[in-house]
């Protein structure tokens, strides 16, 4: 059994690092303080081919192998979580589903803009009556000549506020909806697409998250993503991987919580000594570091697991769980390290306490995660 990097893998995380620590570091605090997307950020890792990670080459994609995708992923979120967010989302529920379920022509049209950074990509599941039950949506897609109808209310979308390309959820048989959940591609600018206000979130500010209202749009039946009825199994498909992706997200946020808590201790001065002489501190920076390693590597086997084609269902849901809930933990202990300084927004730690937990609850909630494992593991015994 090898845990050892690949010399390219070393390479492309201390690329990355780089980058984080010279082009995001020094914004990360103002953007989370202003909501604001940053964009002259955004085209540099376009340059870097960032948001082409999970897409083919042939289509101008990178064709990352998972574990190196994850370790992207994690040293963005170590610096600033919300544009972790957002890289994550585009590849893992965008991108990815185009490159698995497109027809050839959906492929040359939507992948090459977006694996360049120049559109960015979205997913539209999550309704007012339908977040964990997506068997509950209401959105309804009515074939009309050579269109669908599409009437949809989408909330919580991340990279909504952007988005350029979304891959949306409705059913095209208003009264069986199982029957007719599909996947279709709509386009920002289409006649009745409308972007919503801005979420005024506690964590992750510098995505836009907002609700996206379709109201009689005309997508052409060439958006269809895979057939109707298949919508289930690419949105179930997509999480997936994206479970994997935000589980590097929150390995990567309980890294950068553990990063500042160290300097901290290390820098501030109590009963005449440093805090990390304090047996109580060491501790506790004992129990953050184990719990930070123990994610990273449920998360690289998870990514392991889908290089080789292996089932994902089980291992990504629990990476997302445990890595999701490592991280609220660990920026939980940060904050109590540095005392009343880490309820102040002067000080970073604060900011991955309240980003942290919003990975405890996108792309299925900690509770989901449960079920899903649970349902796993069962089947394993019945075989």
């Amino acid at each position: 059994m090898d845990f050892s990097l690949s010399l390219k893998q070393k390479q492309i995380r201390q690329m990355v690092r780089e980058f984080a620590k010279t082009e995001l570091a020094p914004l990360a605090k103002e953007i989370d303080e202003e909501g604001r997307f940053p964009w002259e950020v955004v085209e540099k890792m376009g340059r870097l081919n960032f948001f082409g990670m999970q897409a083919p080459r042939q289509y101008g994609g990178a064709e990352t192998d998972s574990i190196s995708y994850c370790l992207v992923i994690e040293e963005i979120s170590r610096v600033c979580a919300a544009m972790g967010l957002t890289l994550s989302v585009h590849n893992s529920v965008a991108v990815y589903p185009i490159s698995q379920f497109g027809t050839d022509e959906q492929k040359t049209k939507y992948l090459p803009p977006l694996a360049s950074g120049e559109k960015i990509g979205a997913f539209c599941l999550t309704e007012p009556n339908a977040g964990s039950d997506a068997l509950s949506i209401e959105s309804t897609a009515i074939p009309e000549g050579e269109h669908y109808l599409i009437n949809a209310n989408k909330i919580f979308v991340t990279n909504g506020g952007v988005a350029d390309t979304l891959i949306l959820f409705a059913s095209v048989f208003p009264g069986n909806v199982k029957k007719g959940f599909s996947a279709f591609l709509v386009e920002r600018g289409t006649p009745g697409f409308e972007v919503g206000l801005l979420e005024n979130n506690c964590g992750m500010r510098a995505n836009p998250v907002c609700s996206i209202i379709l109201t009689d749009c005309r997508v052409p039946k060439s958006n269809l993503l895979g057939k109707e009825g298949d919508g289930f199994k690419i949105a179930m498909t997509a999480l997936d991987t994206g479970r994997i992706g935000i589980a590097a997200q929150a390995v990567g946020i309980g890294q950068g919580a553990l990063d500042v808590s160290l300097n901290y201790a290390k820098e501030r001065v109590q009963f005449g000594v440093p805090l990390s002489r304090h047996q109580a501190i060491q501790v506790m920076l004992a129990d953050m570091g184990t719990m930070v390693e123990a994610a990273r590597l449920l998360t690289l086997q998870a990514a392991y697991l889908r290089d080789q084609g292996g089932d994902l269902s089980c291992s990504s849901a629990m990476a997302k769980l445990f890595a999701s809930e490592m991280a609220s933990k660990v920026a939980t202990m940060g904050v109590q390290i540095h005392g009343g300084y880490g309820y102040s927004k002067d000080y970073p730690i604060e900011r991955y306490f309240r980003d942290a937990r919003a990975t405890e609850i996108y792309e299925g909630t900690s509770e989901i995660q449960r079920i899903v494992i649970a349902r796993e593991l069962l089947k394993r015994e019945e075989a």
